[in-house]
């Protein structure tokens, strides 16, 4: 009983700060999956192959777990769903990760984590837009969501449009050994040189677009059918198959589809069993057990592990720009979250004010009642008495 307030406890650990280990632990997973993927990208691995085998590989993580566990919550399938489901893959799947790789491919994998921070104020502005979520301009909830949501979209923006000086570089000694070591792929890549980094800034643009409709698309499917895993597991299916319809268009080289070393096995892997697998359940959990705006509030640490990671592994420079925008993202997220949480406060406070008169109107009614029960006779008038 006394630890009744914390929780569960595993290895003495109280629920609270498993809850702060397991989102720290997500970030680093997370984190480790934008630069393994610029590993990946560096290495030569087809841009549309990889996300084949990563969803393959989650769909055989999600649909066992999805079968057993959600047997009796699963509605019947019908083509209505199906239909969903292929535009939720669409959007969700295809574009979100398609979006990604071609952003990341021209940018950096600390700018790629940066401007995901944007995904739950332009929910939010979609939401807004359909009508889903409501904008009240006279109180300060409604303020700061508008507010962040404008930040998010000029740190983007930033972003996207000033590049700006290097405010932090590997050091010339390792560039130099950087250079030397790398091949032309590598050095491509992995520094940075020749791409288009605006237009890889729009293409993570796209996925944020692609990443916050889909969540804004699978609020109405969700009410419908709402065993979540089963879903995810759809989703994931027809993901897979319009990569794999896409990559027999677009990728014609057969040698493309096979692994040439085990550092392309290995980051095929992570992105599948870690970023698609591992981490989809421990968010699922830290969301029932904290809740939504707990696991956003933990999405900047992301962003600051990825920057650390990438100097490390890749090299990576820091710019300008990036660190402006990177902040007006992260401004902006947390007036959204901010505003959220209010809103939801009121709400809470609202309903108990209307719940109290009611309750008070009703105390001496179901005091009398109770006292009439009191002096009432054990035994019952006769039938014709009752019947009168």
């Amino acid at each position: 009983m006394a630890d009744s307030g914390e929780g569960r406890r595993v290895c003495g650990m109280p629920e609270k700060a498993q809850l702060h280990v397991a989102m720290l632990a997500l970030q680093f997973g997370y984190a480790g999956f934008h630069v393994v993927s610029r590993l990946a990208l560096n290495m030569g691995i087809s841009k549309l192959v990889f996300p084949v085998y990563r969803n393959i590989i989650a769909l055989c993580l999600l649909v066992p777990f999805a079968y057993f566990l959600e047997k009796k919550d699963r509605p019947r399938l019908t083509l209505n769903f199906v239909v969903q489901f292929f535009f939720l893959a669409l959007c969700g799947i295809t574009a979100n990760q398609g979006f990604y790789l071609l952003g990341l491919d021209n940018t950096s994998p600390t700018f790629a984590s940066a401007i995901q921070n944007s995904v739950p104020a332009i929910t939010f502005a979609m939401a807004a837009a359909l009508r889903i979520e409501k904008v009240r301009l006279d109180r300060r909830d409604g303020v700061a969501k508008v507010l962040g949501t404008l930040a998010c979209v000029a740190g983007a923006s930033v972003i996207t449009l000033y590049k700006g000086p290097t405010i932090f570089g590997p050091s010339s000694s390792s560039g130099d050994k950087q250079l030397m070591l790398a091949g032309p792929v590598e050095l491509a890549a992995g520094v940075g040189e020749m791409k288009n980094w605006t237009l890889g800034c729009v293409y993570l643009i796209g996925h944020c677009l692609s990443w916050s409709g889909w969540l804004v698309l699978q609020a109405p499917v969700l009410k419908k059918y709402p065993a979540r895993l089963s879903v995810t597991s759809y989703t994931c299916f027809f993901g897979v198959i319009q990569f794999i319809i896409i990559a027999a268009f677009m990728e014609r080289d057969a040698d493309a589809w096979k692994f040439h070393s085990g550092s392309e096995l290995f980051t095929i892997l992570y992105a599948g069993f870690i970023a698609s697998g591992v981490a989809f359940a421990v968010q699922i959990w830290c969301i029932d057990r904290g809740g939504p705006v707990f696991v956003a509030v933990y999405q900047p640490v992301q962003t600051l592990v990825v920057a650390i990671m990438a100097s490390l592994t890749l090299g990576e420079k820091f710019y300008l720009g990036g660190i402006i925008g990177a902040v007006l993202i992260i401004i902006g997220l947390y007036l959204v979250l901010w505003g959220k949480s209010e809103e939801r406060a009121r709400i809470a406070r609202d309903a108990a004010a209307v719940v109290m008169p009611s309750a008070a109107a009703e105390a001496p009614a179901a005091r009398s009642a109770t006292s009439k029960q009191l002096t009432q006779p054990l035994l019952l008038p006769t039938s014709t008495e009752n019947n009168v």
